[in-house]
């Protein structure tokens, strides 16, 4: 009898495979293969008719790609969910994820990612784990419902997941979001002495969290003294600093923190310089805004409509239109933004026909103008006394392309009539305007009624200002101004007194010039910068100079009784002045010299800075609260329509 030997070492072969279906991880390549929702559709009844939907792998796996993929369809995915006999924790974490990162507007879909988080914890057959409350803590924070998510909370605890960092910060950023700065510290400084207990560095996110917060709140003090006190700072700390800064008006302490950047040795990216330009746009620190231009392009920072039109922005508003111009030449111009930009910036500079000229090329290279567009041109209408042009843009505005005037239209349709002499017009326009009236519009009004020396609609606008925003000293100030004009100094005192009874004050006087680099600040009469006292002789100088070409200052645009000598000598310390005389002993001959002031220029520094330009052979540029001065060889750029 024959009989055969096995050899121990050899496996017994594998069973045939049974004649049912196949495993479900072969069929994960067909759910990557997916591009539309039809395919995903076959795929999904596929795994119905395989009875895969029963496997909690396989159906994950789909749920995954339908509610996380970048061809998702979170509707679908909520049903194939629903289908899920027994999901598992994969399953649930993706579908609360899901809901709770949709963008909507209406809080719908956070809301529902809550609902089902609670449907989870109370079915009970899967717990939640450190993948699960990081999305509902983030449901919580969209939906701002704090009292969810201290119960949430409670849970975290109850896990024991408080200590695990991405939940950590997530539950603390949910208390930002909802403004309970209180608890969101709580828990910052219970972790913090723990990590410091272990000599562990601290977990860079949740510091960056709680900066965030206090800057979301406008406590830019205790988010100074964190962020100064942080172990270890990321780009994302610095940025998340510089914006809040820049966003909230204290352009210095942004620019400032840029530069310590730098000395830190920290690489700005793309966030940072979007963030930093419109700080260094508002200062017209010029240096600084060429050093951020260079190093974008020497890193190779994607130059888009967002930051290309902060650069051209930059360029314009720190008073160098020209390289604005070279800029915008190399950027897409598919989008509105990066026109808007340079009609914008053209607008500011008096140059009202090129700006025409560039809407037309807008229109003609088939880019829609939004509102903004028409900001700019009927802007740059105002500033160059283009009224009728001003009046047919308007009209194209509403009746061809259908855009609704908002009231920054109308601000500007009453500026550009107001400066033109049109007074009665620009008001009729502005009781018969179908939106509410706001500040802004009324003090357009009135800075035409100054302008013009029309005290009687100047009252009565002055009036309606003072009901409107009786906080306000603009107009205060403009009808003080008004009176001062016709001489009428009873009625100054008494409103004056008002001010003072009130405790409103005038803005003061402040220009500011960038010299290597760095911004020097100037208020009107300003002895404290260290070199006060040559910028005092070389004010002197400028005014023997200014008289000796037979120049006499203005004393009328001194709206306060006093005698001329003194009169004479509040003129001439005026800060945009005291800042022109630090740049002329600070550079060379014929450098141009940048100024920025806050305030609109007077009449007297206007006509006396033209006489400068001419008797020092210096470009001098002024930027006041309103638009462009080019000074060169005795003459500006806005032909003495400002």
């Amino acid at each position: 009898m024959n009989s055969t030997i096995s050899n121990p070492t050899t496996p017994p072969p594998p069973p045939p495979p049974p004649r049912s279906h196949p495993h479900p991880s072969s069929l994960f390549p067909l759910i990557a293969s997916c591009k539309t929702m039809r395919d995903i559709n076959q795929v999904h009844a596929l795994f119905i008719k395989t009875s895969h939907i029963h496997d909690p792998l396989a159906a994950a796996e789909l749920l995954r790609f339908c509610a996380l993929s970048h061809r998702r369809d979170l509707a679908y995915a909520r049903k194939l969910f629903d289908q899920i006999p027994q999901p598992n924790v994969f399953s649930w974490n993706t579908i609360i994820r899901a809901l709770a990162e949709t963008s909507v507007t209406d809080h719908q879909e956070p809301l529902e990612a809550l609902l089902l988080f609670r449907q989870m914890v109370s079915v009970g057959s899967v717990g939640p784990n450190q993948f699960t409350f990081p999305s509902v803590l983030k449901a919580c924070a969209r939906t701002g419902n704090v009292e969810m998510g201290r119960q949430v909370h409670g849970l975290v605890v109850k896990y024991g997941l408080v200590g695990d960092e991405f939940v950590l910060s997530n539950l603390v950023r949910m208390y930002v979001m909802c403004r309970v700065m209180e608890a969101a510290d709580l828990l910052f400084r219970t972790h913090k002495v723990a990590k410091d207990k272990r000599r562990q560095e601290g977990n860079v996110v949740l510091w960056n969290v709680m900066v965030d917060g206090y800057v979301r709140l406008g406590d830019f003090r205790a988010a100074r003294e964190l962020f100064d006190e942080m172990p270890h700072r990321s780009v994302v700390s610095w940025n998340v600093m510089t914006s809040g800064y820049a966003q909230n008006g204290l352009f210095l302490d942004a620019v400032e923190l840029f530069r310590d950047m730098q000395l830190e040795d920290v690489c700005p990216n793309y966030v940072t310089l979007v963030s930093v330009l419109p700080a260094i746009s508002r200062l017209g620190a010029l240096e600084l805004g060429k050093w951020v231009h260079l190093y974008a392009e020497r890193n190779k920072i994607e130059f888009n409509d967002i930051l290309g039109s902060a650069l051209v922005d930059m360029y314009s508003k720190c008073g160098s239109i020209e390289k604005a111009l070279q800029v915008f030449e190399r950027l897409p111009k598919e989008n509105a933004i990066t026109w808007n930009a340079i009609i914008g910036g053209l607008a500011t500079h008096g140059r009202a026909k090129d700006a025409l000229h560039y809407f037309s090329r807008m229109e003609r290279a088939g880019v829609m103008p939004s509102d903004v567009t028409y900001i700019g041109i009927l802007s740059a209408c105002s500033h160059a006394g283009l009224v009728e042009e001003g009046r047919s843009v308007f009209n194209h505005m509403i009746s061809i392309v259908g855009l609704e005037p908002r009231i920054e239209h109308y601000s500007c349709m009453v500026d550009l009539l107001g400066r033109a002499g049109h007074l009665e017009e620009a008001e009729e326009l502005i009781l018969n305007m179908p939106i509410r009236q706001d500040d802004v519009v009324w003090k357009a009004l009135l800075g035409a009624c100054k302008m013009h020396g029309n005290i009687e609609i100047g009252k009565r606008v002055a009036k309606i200002l003072m009901d409107l925003v009786p906080d306000d000293s603009g107009s205060y100030v403009a009808l003080s101004n008004l009176y001062a004009s016709a001489g009428n100094w009873e009625a100054v005192s008494e409103v004056r007194l008002m001010m003072k009874d009130m405790d409103i004050r005038k803005d003061p006087g402040c220009s500011w010039i960038e010299l290597g680099g760095v911004i020097h600040e100037f208020l009107v009469e300003d002895d404290s910068h260290p070199r006060a006292k040559e910028i005092h002789s070389m004010l002197d100088e400028i005014s023997d100079q200014l008289s000796s070409a037979g120049y006499r200052p203005d004393t009328t645009q001194v709206l306060l009784k006093m005698d001329e000598e003194e009169k004479h000598s509040t003129l001439q310390y005026h800060s945009e002045k005291i800042a022109i005389a630090f740049g002329l002993i600070s550079t060379g001959p014929g450098t141009p010299l940048r100024i920025v002031k806050n305030l609109r220029i007077c009449e007297d520094c206007h006509a006396s800075i033209k006489l400068i330009s001419k008797i020092y052979k210096r470009k001098i540029i002024v930027r006041d609260r309103k638009r462009f001065h080019h000074f060169e060889h005795g003459t500006c750029s806005c032909m003495d329509y400002w």
